[in-house]
């Protein structure tokens, strides 16, 4: 299992290449994956289709994530071979679904991540009985960038997650508004679809909330990012609202640690642990290891120890449910 969690732990950081089957028209898909296997995103990822853009109603397709672009190659193949036998030209049937021929192309060749409407419409004009609109279960998830892909499928395993942030409130417990102005502020900038695929992303590990049965999280911030109003006043009030829902579940423990405390293990920065129900673990540390993902028991008793050490020093949850609420009621 170890072994297995190496790799895992390897694609978290540079994805994982799978291969993919082509859909014949009129079956079932199906997928020949490899650790995305089972690998299920809660966010529906719909999009409105803005005014003026009707060519450009999708995402890049990152072209280091393999499997991603064998999802997308596929989906655009099989919609050409469709279009083709509806003996439809490519600006005929761009008309018919309200998209640019330029467009069409994009996505036939693999180039361009339709969006779900563009699926739906595509679906109802070849008559494919809901074959097309049946491939978005797997086109969605390509919107997230492959790391966070593999960081979701050990979350989504995991039956105890520790997390200490020092700089912004995990990711985690972050609401869409902070989470989209924290990925705003990003330098260079990201384009605006970047922007919307990185928050989908980033909320749709947080279905770790919903899972059954539920797993225990841990979280210790630090009270500095708590008192930056990221997004102005009624973006922080909800954030801090958010925190408070979330750290009063039974199955979650939030803490915060005061800056007027003495120096503790977390100042190199973020740390993250995850348990497994067959007693493996996976952690990662920016200031241990080289910030790869750790899988050894030795190194993982360090990273433990020095997550034990930070919760202990922190407040307890009961106070630090409490001093949320102040800062909420100063906000």
């Amino acid at each position: 299992m170890i072994e297995r969690l190496r790799a895992v732990t390897v694609g978290w950081l540079s994805g994982a290449v799978q291969a993919v089957g082509i859909v014949a028209p009129g079956s079932a898909t199906r997928y020949a994956r490899g650790t995305t296997e089972g690998f299920g995103m809660s966010v529906d990822g719909e999009a409105v289709r803005p005014d003026g853009e009707a060519d450009e109603p999708g995402w890049e397709v990152d072209p280091d994530d393999e499997w991603g672009v064998a999802v997308i190659t596929m989906v655009g193949r099989q919609l050409k071979l469709l279009r083709e036998a509806a003996g439809l030209r490519a600006a005929e049937f761009g008309a018919l679904v309200g998209y640019g021929e330029d467009l069409v192309y994009k996505v036939e060749a693999g180039k361009r991540i339709p969006r779900r409407e563009y699926l739906v419409d595509a679906d109802r004009v070849l008559n494919a009985n809901g074959v097309i609109e049946a491939t978005w279960e797997d086109v969605k998830k390509v919107r997230y960038p492959k790391k966070i892909r593999e960081l979701g499928k050990l979350e989504a395993k995991a039956i105890e997650i520790g997390v200490f942030e020092c700089n912004i409130i995990a990711g985690l417990l972050q609401t869409s508004e902070h989470a989209r102005e924290l990925i705003q502020a990003r330098q260079p900038p990201y384009s605006p679809d970047d922007v919307e695929r990185m928050v989908a992303a980033r909320l749709a590990r947080q279905s770790v909330f919903e899972r059954d049965p539920s797993p225990s999280l841990h979280f210790v911030l630090e009270e500095a990012p708590l008192h930056r109003q990221v997004g102005g006043t009624m973006v922080w009030r909800k954030q801090l609202e958010h925190l408070l829902e979330l750290g009063r579940l039974h199955n979650v423990t939030l803490q915060v640690m005061p800056t007027n405390t003495d120096a503790h293990p977390g100042l190199d920065g973020r740390i993250e642990l995850m348990k497994f129900p067959d007693g493996t673990a996976v952690g990662r540390s920016d200031g241990a290891f080289g910030g790869r993902p750790i899988t050894d028991p030795k190194q993982l008793r360090i990273l433990e120890l020095r997550y034990g050490t930070i919760r202990a020093q922190a407040l307890t949850p009961r106070a630090s449910l409490a001093f949320v609420e102040q800062l909420l009621g100063e906000t």
